[in-house]
């Protein structure tokens, strides 16, 4: 498949403009070794995170493209430290360009939000500036709890002990003071994200179940669907992996 073709079909699935302010010049082609419209790709590797443990399953199965959420490159660089000098050099060593797709994949209709409000089973959902809202059969918080665990395969903290009807979600570190101001604001029963702060539990939860599921947990199953969709999309075109890898630290 051309570069030119695969990007236009990554643009039409998280156009580059509905990203937030902030990922401004951070999306799209962030590593570009591709260098011509017209080379051809034959196979891309898809994940969340650029580890160098990633970067080493895209070379050995050979990706000319690794499609990531997270960019490697996020903060301007006068320097380069070794350890991101490292995890370059295997992509430059083996020919690998890296795409990243960050909030315009969050915002994008089948994007990480969409996918998580329908392992949920969100109804009667929309978009807000953090994530998507919707409602569900009521259920209370403890069953509610425990599917998200499941599906998600993760292990969550959580506060709150109430019928639940109306569900915020968004993925990634959305459990802040302002995006749990706007849950409140919207008669929110429970709010699923990660990265929760003490002091924003004690000063914005009011009556509401917050769930803290963790990072990786709320983002990866968006990327795998995009994999997913790759395959179903251009599978006859080019050979697609998904590489999953947590660096989260584990429980027990």
């Amino acid at each position: 498949m051309k570069q030119e073709d695969l990007i236009q079909l990554l643009e039409q699935i998280a156009p580059p403009e509905i990203a937030d302010d902030f990922d401004n010049g951070r999306i799209g082609l962030i590593l570009d070794l591709l260098y011509t419209k017209n080379r051809n790709i034959q196979k891309i590797a898809v994940t969340l995170d650029v580890t160098d443990a990633v970067l080493q399953k895209a070379a050995n199965f050979g990706a000319d493209l690794l499609i990531c959420h997270h960019t490697p490159l996020f903060h301007p660089i006068m320097v380069i430290p070794e350890d991101l000098a490292k995890r370059l050099k295997i992509a430059f060593d083996n020919n690998i360009s890296i795409y990243a797709m960050h909030t315009n994949y969050d915002n994008a209709e089948g994007g990480i939000n969409t996918v998580l409000a329908d392992m949920f089973g969100l109804k009667k959902t929309f978009m807000t500036d953090f994530g998507i809202i919707g409602t569900v059969d009521p259920i209370e918080t403890e069953t509610f709890v425990k599917t998200v665990s499941e599906k998600l395969n993760a292990p969550l903290l959580y506060a709150g002990d109430k019928t639940i009807r109306k569900v915020m979600i968004c993925g990634g570190s959305c459990l802040n003071r302002h995006a749990l101001s706007i849950a409140k604001a919207n008669g929110v029963d429970a709010f699923l994200s990660s990265e929760l702060k003490h002091s924003d539990v004690l000063r914005e939860r009011g009556d509401m179940t917050i769930i803290d599921a963790g990072h990786y947990a709320t983002e990866n199953p968006g990327m795998r669907v995009l994999a997913q969709r790759l395959k179903t999309e251009i599978g006859d075109k080019v050979v697609i992996l998904f590489i999953d890898d947590n660096p989260e630290l584990k429980s027990i």
